[in-house]
């Protein structure tokens, strides 16, 4: 095994889960020869900790455009995935509680018709149709139908394997503990050379690249027993973007998911400062409680198990897709907050344009490093800031 890895690669890809599954699966079908490096299991981390909503988001501009090109590449993808992949186009709810997030729907449409994504506003009556388990009184809300729900360990093990397939070097039980200058250096002693690295270790990035301004933003889910049929569609809080958005505090915000066997997903909280990976009873009570102020019908239901995750934040709520000016060798690939499911896809294709010198299907300027401020680049030492995002 420790011939077989050694080497001179075309790309070096320190992280496992479907960033680096998505960019392994991208390059190897280019024909470059590719080496992924993985500390714990495949597809493990944030990928095994999150909902696996594929959802439009339009906080900004380079958000909104992201996440549709993302939902095509998705869509593209869909018949190759295996059925264990789950891969359901439910769409999502947002649900509007008053007359205000009414309008916030309206404005939400325009941006996401704007850029031809399928939506439909949905009156007070077709809201209590399609989700008979919602509160009655809620004002109504906007349906995204093309935004799906998958299982992301499934699809990351099938990134993977379809990598090998086209030449591409898994290396597991393996942790990269530096990464510079076309090298990088395994904890068991072993060197990898690259023309190309690939930070894309989510959360954890900052490890090998103190200087990126990413935070841990912690967040809890829940999961039901099997209650077939209860909600038909991703809910979600028009409330939640600015829950999203909220850097400096704890937030929850309503965000319910039906899966294939008829148990519900249930989240969503936020939270800043926290490196402990415990259950926090408190706030998860206080996220249990603010699904059942829209859905009231889920006090009747048994919650089976509950779990943590960690999402990789950026101060101006977009990821570092690009190279990083003060090493050619080095591109990171981190950063997506609670949309690195949705844009995985997109991410591995900006960036194989990129090192392979094609033209991009999206403006890359937004995601790009170099936003950062220039002091970045001389140490790898120090945490800038960007304006946050609120």
């Amino acid at each position: 095994m420790l011939t077989a890895i050694r080497g001179h690669y075309d790309a070096v890809i320190a992280g496992g889960g479907i960033i680096g599954a998505s960019l392994a699966s991208a390059l190897a079908r280019t024909g470059m020869h590719v080496a992924i490096v993985e500390q714990t299991c495949w597809g493990g981390g944030a990928t095994a900790a999150a909902m696996g909503h594929l959802v439009v988001l339009d906080s900004s501009a380079a958000e909104l455009a992201l996440c549709r090109y993302a939902q095509l590449l998705w869509q593209e993808l869909q018949p190759q995935l295996p059925a264990s992949a789950h891969y359901r186009a439910v769409g999502t709810l947002w649900i509007a509680e008053d007359e205000q997030e009414m309008a916030e729907a309206e404005r939400k449409f325009n941006r996401l018709t704007s850029h031809s994504v399928p939506a439909e506003i949905v009156s007070r009556q077709r809201l209590s149709q399609l989700e008979p388990h919602l509160r009655p009184d809620l004002a109504g809300g906007l349906l995204v139908p093309q935004d799906a729900t998958l299982f992301p360990p499934v699809v990351a093990a099938h990134l993977l394997a379809d990598a090998s397939q086209h030449g591409a070097v898994r290396i597991l039980k393996r942790k990269v503990v530096r990464m510079a200058s076309g090298e990088a250096l395994l904890d068991d002693g072993q060197h990898l050379t690259a023309s190309r690295l690939i930070l894309a270790t989510g959360a954890d990035a900052p490890q090998l690249l103190p200087a990126l301004p990413i935070r841990k933003r912690k967040g809890h889910l829940a999961i039901t027993d099997r209650y077939p049929d209860f909600i038909h569609h991703q809910i979600v809080e028009l409330g939640y973007v600015k829950s999203a958005s909220q850097l400096s505090a704890e937030s929850v915000a309503c965000n319910v998911q039906p899966s294939p066997s008829g148990q519900l997903l249930i989240g969503s909280s936020r939270q800043l400062g926290v490196e402990s990976p415990a259950v926090e009873a408190a706030l998860l009570g206080r996220m249990l409680d603010r699904s059942l102020h829209f859905l009231p019908g889920l006090a009747q239901l048994n919650v089976i198990r509950t779990w943590t995750g960690f999402r990789a934040s950026t101060p101006d709520k977009l990821p570092f897709i690009g190279p990083w000016p003060c090493d050619p060798t080095l591109w990171v690939a981190t950063g997506h907050e609670g949309l690195g499911i949705t844009t995985a896809l997109a991410t591995a294709r900006l960036l194989t344009a990129a090192l392979t010198d094609q033209p991009p299907a999206i403006d890359p300027t937004p995601y790009l490093p170099e936003r950062l401020p220039p002091g970045t680049f001389t140490s790898n030492h120090s945490h800038p800031s960007l304006p946050e995002t609120i």
